[in-house]
C-alpha cells in the first residue's frame, strides 16, 4: 500500500502545484459541498430538473434520494428505495431488500451514518440492517462514491448518508398524515401502515415530529439448503467406521469407474461431490416496526443556528420456518447406488457431481424454527453552525445505540432410513430408494424420534458516540487568488459493541431429564398441516413433485417443551466485547481558476485516522481437578493502527452544457466487529475452531473516477463515468493452526472418533484485487423527441464491473470476489399531469458469488429482475390516492453451485399491492 500512497500523494502534489501558480480567475463560482439530489415531492419531472440543476453545481461523485413530504419512498423500506439510485443494487431476503451495495461491492463495503453519526446495528458487524429502519421517517438519504478529506472514514464502496427531516426544510406550518393497506399475494394477508408528519416555525424557533408504523406479513417457500459435500466425509471414515469408506470407494468405482488412489487427499476426494442435503422449507416473517423524530430548532440569524435531533424506534420481527430436509451426508451413512453423474459440466475443473444417488442411511429431518429478534434503538444529536468574522464554525455532538434480543429455537426429529437424492430444475429432491428400509420421508411420522428442542438467546448492545468541529473559510489572497477556500476539522468516536450468547438443549419434561430422546416420536406430539402452518394455501404447486406434510407448530412447541422454570444462561465462551477508539484530523482546500479558458474547481485534502481497539472475552482454563473452566473476568488484547488518506475532487466546464468530473482517493474499511472479538466457536460438522483475531487490519482501497456529463434543456441529462478500485487487505478465514484429540460424537449421541480439529481465524489477505466499471445515466423527458410526448419521460442507469479473479478457492477455482455482480440497471419510465401519475420501473441485478462452500466451491446467486409500478391521483388539491405493486410478475429467486445445472435454492415470496390515500396541508 505504501506505492499506491506514494502515487496518490505525487498526483496531489502536482495538481497543487498546478493551482497554486495560476493567478486566473474562476469564471464561475462552483461548490464542493452541494450533492446530487433526486427529489420526489409534487411533480416528479419538475423535482428531476431540480436534480439537474443541483448537480452542475456539486464536485464529487455522488447520487441522493430526498424525500422533502414524507412517506414518498414508493418502496417497502429504505433499503429499496435506494435501488433506483445509479450504482446501487440491493440484498433480498425472502422477498424483502435489507443490505446496501453500492458498485456491487459487499454491503460490509459500505459505511451508513444517520444524521452525521455512524449508525448503531443489532447485526453482529458493521453493516445496517435497512430494513429495521421506516423509510417514511427519513427526509433525505445521499450515497457519496468519492470522499472528501471531511468525509468520515469506513466505506470502500462509498457512504449512505441518511438525514431526517427539521423544522426550516418546510415554509411554515406542515401537517403530512398517510394510511396504507398492502396485500402479499402469497400469505394473503393485508397489513397496515400509517405515518404521520406535524412541523411548525415561529419566529426564530421550530419544531417537528414524525411517527410511522407498519405491520408486514410475507410468506416464502423455497426448495433450498442445495450443497455441495466432498467424498471425503465418508472415505476418511477409519476404525470401527472403515466398512463406509471401503463401501463408497467400491460403490464409486462400480457405478462411475472413478477410483480414488488417495483416500486422504482432500484435492482428490474433494473433487467427487454429491448433494449434502435438501430441503423444501416454508417461511412466515411477520414485521412490526415504529420509528420517531423530533427536531428542535433555533435560528436567531442566517449566522446561527441551534439543532437537536432524535430518532427513536424498535422493529420487532418474528419467523417461523417449518423444514422438512434430507441429510444425505449423515455421519453413519455411505453410498448405496450411483443413478447418475456428471463429470462434463465442471470438467475443466476435474469435478465429478453425483446427481442422482441413492444412500445407505439418510438423516432425515423435521425441523420447527421460530426466530424472535426484537431491536430498539436511539439516537440524539446536538449540531451547531455558527459564521463569526469570516469562519463557518460547525460543531455535533452525538449518541447513536441499539440493542437487539434474540430468541432462536429449533426443534427436531430425525428418521434415519435409506434413501435416493436428486437433483431436479427447482433444487434437490429426495425419493424412497430401491431398498425395503426406505421410507417416505413427508409421511411417515411414526419413525421420526425425538432429538431436542434448542433454545439460544443472544442480546447484542451497540453503543456509539461522536464528537466533531469543522472549520470552514472563504479565502481571498492577492498571491494565490485560486485559493477559494479552507477546511479544517478533528472527529473523535468511541464505538463499543457487546454480545452475550447461551443455549439449552431440551430433551425431556425437566430440567434433568432426558427421557424423550430418541423415544418420542413426531406423532405423539400435534401436528398441523404445512398448508396450515403458513397462511396462503399449498405449497410450492408449480413443483415438479408438490410436496406436503404436517409438523409441529412453533406456538405448540413452545407452549410444550419450555417446562415450569426453563430458562437459558448465557455461556462464558460466547461473551465477547469490542471497544473502539477513532481520532481523525483533516484538512482540505478548495481552488477555483480557469485551466485553458475552461473554469475549474479542484477540491484537494488529506484525513489522518488513528484507531486503537480493545477485544475482550472469557479463555477457557484447566482446574486443578483436570475439568476445564473459564478466566472469572475477561481477557482483553488490544490492537492499533494509523493511517493518512489523502483526496482529491475536480469539476471543469468544458462548454456551456458539458461538464468533466474526476476524483481519487485512499479510503479504508475497518474489520467487522466480530472477526476482531477475542473468542472461539467451534463447527463439530466441519472438524473446525473459528478464532476472532484482535490484530486484524483495515482493508484499503484506492480508487479513481472520471465521467462526462451532458446538460440538455427541461432537465435532461446523459452522463457516463468510469471508476477504478485497487482493494488490497481483503478479510478472508484462514488455516492458522490444529488442536490435536478431540472427541466427536454423532447427531444421535453415539461416539463418532477423536479427531484432529483445524483453527481457523480472518486474517488480511496477500495480494490484491482490481474492480473497475463504467456508469451510464440517461434522464429526460420525452418532451425532447415531440411536444406531443409531453408529461411523458424515462430516467435510466445503467453500470457494468469488471474484476479480476481472486481464486480464493482452496481447489483454485477462479472466482470472482463475493458479492461482485458484473451488471445492474434501472429503468423508470413516467408520465404525469396535474392531477394523475404513473410510475413503471425495473431494476436488475446480474448474478454474482454468494459464498464460497467449504471453503472450494463458488456458490451464486443468480440473476434477478423485479417489474413495480406507482400509481397516483389526486381526490383534491391536498389528498392523494396512491396504488403501488412490487414484483408484479412475482419473480423467483435462485441460485446454483458453480453452474445452473446444480440448483441450490428455488425460493418464492410473491407479489405486495399497496393501497394508500396521504393527505398534505
Amino acid at each position: 500500500m505504501n506505492l499506491e500512497k506514494k502515487k496518490l500523494s505525487g498526483i496531489i502534489a502536482f495538481l497543487t502545484a498546478m493551482v497554486s501558480n495560476s493567478g486566473a480567475q474562476a469564471q464561475q463560482t462552483l461548490t464542493s459541498d452541494a450533492i446530487e439530489e433526486v427529489v420526489i415531492t409534487g411533480s416528479y419531472q419538475r423535482s428531476l430538473e431540480q436534480a439537474v440543476e443541483i448537480k452542475r453545481t456539486s464536485v464529487g461523485f455522488s447520487d441522493s434520494v430526498v424525500a422533502s413530504d414524507i412517506a414518498d419512498f414508493p418502496e417497502q423500506n429504505l433499503a429499496e428505495a435506494l435501488q433506483r439510485i445509479p450504482g446501487v443494487t440491493i440484498e433480498r431476503n425472502k422477498g424483502l431488500g435489507n443490505k446496501v451495495s453500492v458498485r456491487s461491492l459487499p454491503s460490509e463495503f459500505t459505511h451508513v451514518t444517520i444524521n452525521d453519526l455512524a449508525t448503531a446495528s443489532g447485526s453482529g458487524g458493521r453493516d445496517i440492517e435497512f430494513d429495521s429502519f421506516a423509510s417514511d421517517i427519513i427526509q433525505q438519504v445521499t450515497v457519496k462514491k468519492s470522499p472528501t478529506a471531511a468525509d468520515e472514514e469506513g466505506g470502500i464502496a462509498g457512504t449512505v448518508e441518511i438525514t431526517t427531516a427539521r423544522p426550516f426544510d418546510y415554509s411554515g406550518r406542515k401537517f403530512i398524515v398517510s394510511a396504507e393497506g398492502a396485500y402479499n399475494s402469497i400469505s394473503e394477508e393485508i397489513d397496515p401502515n400509517f405515518s404521520m408528519l406535524a412541523s411548525n416555525t415561529v419566529g426564530d424557533w421550530g419544531a417537528l415530529v414524525s411517527f410511522s408504523s407498519s405491520q408486514r406479513t410475507n410468506r416464502t417457500d423455497a426448495n433450498s439448503g442445495v450443497d455441495f459435500r466432498p467424498l471425503s466425509r465418508w472415505l476418511e471414515k477409519t476404525g470401527s467406521s472403515q466398512h463406509q469408506s471401503d463401501q463408497t470407494a467400491a460403490v464409486l468405482e462400480r457405478d462411475t469407474g472413478i477410483v480414488i488412489n488417495d483416500r486422504f487427499d482432500s484435492d482428490e476426494t474433494s473433487r467427487v461431490v454429491f448433494i449434502n442435503k435438501a430441503g423444501d422449507r416454508s417461511y412466515l416473517n411477520e414485521q412490526e416496526k415504529w420509528g420517531a423524530t423530533a427536531s428542535l430548532q433555533y435560528q436567531p440569524s442566517a449566522d446561527f443556528s441551534l439543532t437537536f435531533d432524535a430518532l427513536i424506534g424498535k422493529y420487532d420481527a418474528t419467523e417461523d420456518e417449518y423444514d422438512a430436509a434430507a441429510y444425505s451426508a449423515s455421519s453413519p451413512s455411505a453410498l448405496a447406488r450411483i443413478h447418475d453423474y456428471d463429470s462434463t459440466t465442471l470438467g475443466q475443473h476435474g469435478i465429478t457431481v453425483l446427481t442422482d444417488t441413492s444412500y445407505a442411511l439418510t438423516q432425515h429431518e423435521f425441523l420447527s424454527k421460530e426466530n424472535v429478534n426484537e431491536t430498539d434503538y436511539q439516537q440524539f444529536s446536538l449540531d451547531a453552525d455558527w459564521s463569526l468574522g469570516g469562519w463557518d464554525i460547525n460543531g455535533l455532538v452525538g449518541y447513536s445505540g441499539a440493542d437487539k434480543l434474540s430468541d432462536r429455537t429449533n426443534l427436531k426429529h430425525t428418521s434415519y432410513a435409506p434413501s435416493r437424492t436428486r437433483y431436479t430444475a427447482e433444487g434437490g429432491q429426495t425419493v424412497m430408494s430401491e431398498d425395503p428400509a426406505s421410507i417416505d420421508m413427508y409421511n411417515a411420522p411414526s419413525t421420526y424420534l425425538f432429538d431436542f428442542y434448542e433454545v439460544t438467546l443472544e442480546d447484542i448492545k451497540d453503543d456509539k458516540y461522536a464528537a466533531q468541529l469543522d472549520i470552514r473559510r472563504e479565502m481571498h489572497l492577492d498571491f494565490l487568488p485560486a485559493l477559494a477556500n479552507i477546511q479544517f476539522g478533528a472527529r473523535y468516536t468511541d464505538k463499543s459493541k457487546e454480545r452475550d450468547q447461551g443455549d439449552k438443549q431440551v430433551k425431556g419434561a425437566s430440567e434433568d431429564d432426558s427421557s424423550w430422546a430418541g423415544v418420542r416420536t413426531l406423532q405423539d406430539s400435534e401436528l398441523t398441516a404445512i398448508d396450515d402452518l403458513v397462511p396462503g394455501g399449498d405449497y410450492l404447486p408449480e413443483l415438479s413433485y408438490s410436496p406436503t406434510w404436517a409438523q409441529i407448530s412453533n406456538e405448540y412447541a413452545r407452549s410444550e417443551f419450555r417446562y415450569n422454570g426453563f430458562h437459558v444462561d448465557y455461556a462464558p465462551d460466547q461473551y465477547y466485547q469490542v471497544e473502539e477508539e477513532v481520532l481523525s484530523l483533516y484538512a482540505m482546500a478548495d481552488f477555483e481558476f480557469d485551466l485553458a479558458s475552461f473554469p475549474t474547481l479542484i477540491n484537494i485534502g488529506a484525513r489522518y485516522v488513528d484507531t486503537s481497539v480493545l477485544s475482550s472475552g472469557f479463555h477457557q482454563v484447566q482446574n486443578s481437578d483436570g475439568s476445564t473452566g473459564y478466566t472469572s473476568a475477561p481477557i482483553s488484547k488490544e490492537g492499533s493502527y494509523d493511517d493518512l488518506l489523502p483526496s482529491f475532487n475536480m469539476m471543469v466546464d468544458l462548454t456551456e452544457n458539458l461538464m468533466f468530473r474526476a476524483a481519487a482517493s485512499q479510503t479504508l474499511m475497518r474489520p467487522a466487529l466480530t472477526d476482531i472479538a477475542y473468542k472461539r466457536t467451534v463447527s463439530v460438522n466441519e472438524f473446525k475452531y473459528r478464532d476472532g483475531n484482535p490484530d486484524l487490519k483495515p482493508t484499503y482501497a484506492d480508487q479513481w473516477d472520471m465521467g462526462l456529463e451532458y446538460y440538455l434543456d427541461n432537465g435532461g441529462l446523459f452522463s457516463a463515468s468510469y471508476f477504478e478500485k485497487t482493494i488490497e487487505g481483503v478479510v478472508r478465514e484462514s488455516l492458522t493452526g490444529t488442536v490435536s484429540d478431540v472427541t466427536k460424537y454423532n447427531d444421535n449421541g453415539t461416539l463418532d472418533g477423536v479427531y484432529d480439529f483445524e483453527v481457523y481465524q480472518k486474517v488480511n489477505a496477500d495480494g490484491s484485487y482490481d474492480v473497475s466499471g463504467v456508469e451510464l445515466v440517461a434522464q429526460f423527458p420525452l418532451t425532447i423527441i415531440s411536444e406531443a410526448l409531453e408529461g411523458f419521460g424515462i430516467n435510466a442507469n445503467y453500470t457494468i464491473l469488471d474484476n479480476s479473479l481472486t481464486g480464493e478457492s482452496d481447489l483454485d477455482i477462479p472466482t470472482a470476489p463475493e458479492g461482485l455482480a458484473e451488471n445492474t440497471y434501472n429503468l423508470v419510465a413516467y408520465y404525469e399531469n396535474d392531477t394523475f401519475d404513473a410510475r413503471l420501473l425495473y431494476n436488475y441485478k446480474d448474478k454474482y458469488v454468494e459464498r464460497i462452500e467449504r471453503d472450494m466451491y463458488p456458490v451464486y446467486r443468480d440473476s434477478y429482475g423485479q417489474l413495480d409500478f406507482s400509481l397516483g391521483y389526486y381526490l383534491t388539491d391536498n389528498i392523494k390516492l396512491t396504488l403501488e405493486g412490487i414484483n408484479i410478475t412475482d419473480e423467483e429467486t435462485k441460485g446454483y453451485t458453480m453452474d445452473p445445472r446444480f440448483p441450490t435454492m428455488y425460493e418464492v415470496s410473491g407479489s405486495r399491492y399497496t393501497l394508500g390515500v396521504r393527505a398534505n396541508f
